[in-house]
């Protein structure tokens, strides 16, 4: 009783004692969970912007090798003399662009912006545990960013290792151009990057915890809090691993230990290190690489758990079974990371378990895909555009984890590992629903940021042109994979044997720069709805959950009065005997009321 009573205590005189705040302290070190949760997604959106433009240009690359494009001239400069890509800096695009969107768009993107932004709203919390470690939080991840955007102006050119920079082209400096003051930029950037997960996710484990408003059993919680939760735990748990990776790879950079080197020949010149091994640091990436992949996913699936119940018109179905799937998940991603590495000499009975494990898990991703699918079954389906969202997630969820059944098979993996059936697999689980899923919490959720609606309209053409966008890129993908084409290689020219590939990369670009143009769409609506979109009532959704009872202009504290108390589970839609189709979960149970749980 005293954790929560404690908090709240102060409830009717809480905004006689806040100062007033100026420009600063509102826009830029804003300590409120609603500011900061625009910060991230406004942050998020600029480096999405140029991790897109960075998949353009290099899939413009393999689709016209050799060719010289003016744009390739523009941006890249000394990088393409006479607008021909130099093959250094197109690893170095795949590199950053891979680094971008998975760490700085999807995991501050979702995590950073919905975490901040519903926590506090959905479970009747004033604000963070910490509003200060929130501020922090965000603008360490701020210069992260800033330094990684930095590392592309670097005379040598930024890292060029692939996302996962394997040593040991990101241990020694001198391996090629991208392995030098780029790759040190990288490194510095995510190790600020995990500071800031690690600070974000201990906030909001505490903050779930231990402020919860009166009535709010974990039981009553709305899915999107329970995906929030093992989301951070899960950062606790890995995010140090990769810390301990970066620190040991920059030691072995600069200080001549190794680490993760071991008997290694230059130009026929043997190198002094000895002992340390490659695979120890894959290990170490992929300990927090494959909870990377469900910290991505799971708060998209939180967000289209809500918007599914709120737009069917129906509960959610088998609300215990999703939180029991979440958690699961969550156990099982810890323990499945060597299935990215079954090429690389691991004894074949391990890589039997990592099999087992890896198909163990999609278990409860099918307990999920089911239960969504169920509860759109006879709703009264209201299709806006964050619901279209919503449906395509699952569409993108199933079809993308389907291959991960081949993956996840060391016999089978061993002849599409390092294709584009990979680059299909996993755009398609994680890229394109993480992505679906951040676009659908954005147009529900945008009244609750800015006061205003999004333009309907604008929010369909936007859905469906990536819709199609999307399957015409990753799609065709998987033949190619199949067919035995290598990921990574800047031209596939000098192999007569993927002559007849040709054609169809050229379609996936041509996809590729229609799905990018068509993101202008959704940038217009979304900053153009700040200024001039139609004022939002307070609830236009018409939901159950807290962050709705909340007045639409944003105040210190969520709430001007008392903090409303929990009667209800999350999803009381079209309850019999109530004349709305919605309950609120702030409103008293009828007397003799059961309260339906599932």
């Amino acid at each position: 009783m005293s954790a929560t009573i404690d908090t709240h205590g102060h409830d009717d005189d809480h905004d006689v004692h806040h100062h007033k705040e100026t420009f600063v302290t509102k826009y830029i070190f804003s300590q409120d969970h609603k500011m900061i949760a625009k910060q991230y997604l406004v942050t998020g959106t600029i480096m999405g912007v140029i991790g897109v433009l960075m998949s353009i240009m290099f899939r413009m690359q393999i689709a016209w090798p050799e060719e010289p494009n003016v744009l390739f001239e523009a941006l890249l400069g000394k990088w393409a003399p006479g607008g021909v890509m130099d093959a250094d800096i197109y690893l170095a695009l795949v590199t950053i662009h891979g680094t971008i969107m998975v760490f700085f768009v999807l995991t501050a993107g979702l995590s950073g912006t919905f975490s901040n932004l519903l926590i506090p709203l959905q479970i009747g919390a004033r604000d963070m545990a910490s509003g200060f470690l929130n501020m922090v939080s965000y603008w360490l991840f701020f210069v992260s960013c800033v330094i990684m955007i930095c590392s592309l102006f670097v005379e040598a050119g930024p890292a060029a290792a692939g996302w996962t920079i394997y040593p040991p082209l990101s241990a020694l400096p001198m391996a090629s151009g991208g392995s030098g003051l780029g790759m040190t930029l990288w490194l510095i950037s995510m190790a600020i990057f995990i500071a800031s997960s690690l600070l974000g996710s201990l906030n909001y484990i505490v903050t779930i915890i231990n402020l919860r408003t009166k009535g709010m059993s974990m039981t009553r919680l709305p899915l999107t809090i329970w995906t929030f939760f093992v989301t951070a735990i899960l950062g606790v748990v890995s995010f140090p691993v990769l810390l301990s990776a970066a620190l040991l790879l920059i030691m072995d950079r600069s200080f001549g230990t190794s680490f993760f080197l071991s008997d290694i020949f230059i130009q026929g010149e043997v190198l002094h290190y000895q002992g340390g091994s490659p695979v120890l640091f894959e290990h170490l990436f992929w300990f927090l690489g494959h909870p990377e992949v469900y910290i991505v996913i799971l708060p998209a699936m939180g967000l289209v758990s809500e918007i599914m119940a709120s737009s069917s018109r129906k509960p959610i179905f088998g609300y215990r079974a999703m939180i029991a799937s979440v958690l699961a998940i969550g156990f099982l991603s810890t323990i499945v990371w060597g299935h990215h590495m079954f090429i690389s000499g691991m004894n074949p009975f391990l890589g039997s378990v990592f099999t087992f494990t890896t198909l163990l898990i999609a278990i409860p991703s099918a307990v999920k895909a089911f239960n969504w699918i169920t509860t759109l079954w006879k709703g009264n389906l209201q299709m806006n555009p964050a619901m279209l969202f919503s449906i395509g997630f699952v569409s993108t969820f199933i079809t993308g984890g389907l291959t991960g059944i081949i993956l996840g098979d060391s016999a089978l993996d061993i002849n599409v590992h390092d294709t584009y059936f990979v680059i299909a697999h996993f755009h398609l689980v994680m890229g394109i629903s993480a992505l679906y899923g951040m676009f659908a919490g954005i147009y529900h959720w945008y009244p609750r940021m800015y006061g205003r609606m999004m333009n309907k309209n604008l929010g369909y053409l936007h859905f469906w042109i990536t819709a199609i966008c999307a399957y015409g890129v990753f799609f065709p993908m998987h033949f190619i994979g199949m067919a035995g084409l290598p990921r990574r290689y800047y031209t596939n020219s000098n192999f007569p044997l993927f002559d007849d590939l040709a054609n169809a990369n050229v379609v996936i670009t041509i996809f590729a720069i229609i799905g990018g143009i068509a993101q202008i769409i959704y940038l217009y609506n979304f900053f153009a709805s700040m200024f001039f979109g139609k004022k939002s009532e307070q609830n236009p959704w018409k939901s159950t959950t807290l962050e709705w009872t909340a007045p639409v202009k944003h105040i210190h504290g969520n709430w001007p009065g008392a903090i409303p108390h929990v009667y209800r589970w999350s999803y009381d839609y079209s309850k019999p005997g109530y004349e709305e189709d919605f309950v609120p979960q702030n409103i008293p149970m009828k007397e003799g009321e059961e309260e339906l749980q599932h």
